[in-house]
């Protein structure tokens, strides 16, 4: 399955040349907290289930920032730098005072089951949320986020081989699309981004 940003989406966050990290560090200028309109609507309503077998929406419970990626459990491609990416993020923000969740959409739900997802994703941090549910349930998640997926090949070892888009979202406790960001800034940029668009969000 390939699971990409929609090309328009894409197009318009590559054309912004707002604040950010430079173009030779990420190939990608992030949109910087100064409340000036994103080219294009991410973001919405969902209701998945998560590793615990509970009922979770866009919001946040404890209604701390989220980072959101779309990945799989199994998958040895980028979601093996974004995602432990995000757990040293999130120990950074903790750091710096900031308590955000990170959470994991899956793309693969045949083998992405609660009891898998309880098992790896608290292995990378205690407060990781895996996402799961129903394939339409799944697709009212990845159109919020402009989210495309195909089904590439099957590996004889491995299953299913997912190619996926690599953007990781930054949430609000409401579920609200703040920015988006490649998984390779360091844990550090990471926690300046977010702390930048949470402050420039809390200013309101």
């Amino acid at each position: 399955m390939v699971l990409t940003m929609r090309s328009g989406a894409l197009a318009g966050v590559l054309a912004l040349g707002l604040a950010g990290p430079s173009l030779a560090e990420t190939g990608v200028e992030l949109p910087a907290p100064t409340g000036v309109p994103l080219p294009f609507d991410l973001g919405g309503e969902f209701s998945l289930v998560d590793q615990a077998g509970d009922i979770r929406t866009q919001v946040n419970p404890s209604g701390r920032p989220q980072l959101l990626f779309f990945g799989y459990a199994a998958c040895e491609q980028i979601c093996s730098v974004a995602l432990p990416m995000m757990a040293d993020a999130v120990h950074a923000l903790d750091a710096a005072g900031l308590d955000v969740t990170p959470v994991m959409i899956t793309v693969d739900p045949e083998r992405d089951t609660p009891e898998v997802l309880a098992e790896q994703l608290p292995a990378l941090h205690p407060s990781f949320i895996g996402l799961t549910g129903k394939p339409g349930d799944l697709q009212v998640a990845y159109d919020a986020f402009g989210v495309d997926a195909t089904v590439v090949y099957e590996d004889p070892f491995l299953g299913d081989v997912f190619a996926h888009g690599s953007f990781i979202y930054l949430l609000d406790g409401q579920g609200e699309f703040l920015t988006l960001f490649p998984p390779i800034l360091t844990p550090d940029r990471v926690t300046e981004i977010v702390r930048s668009h949470v402050e420039n969000d809390a200013r309101g």
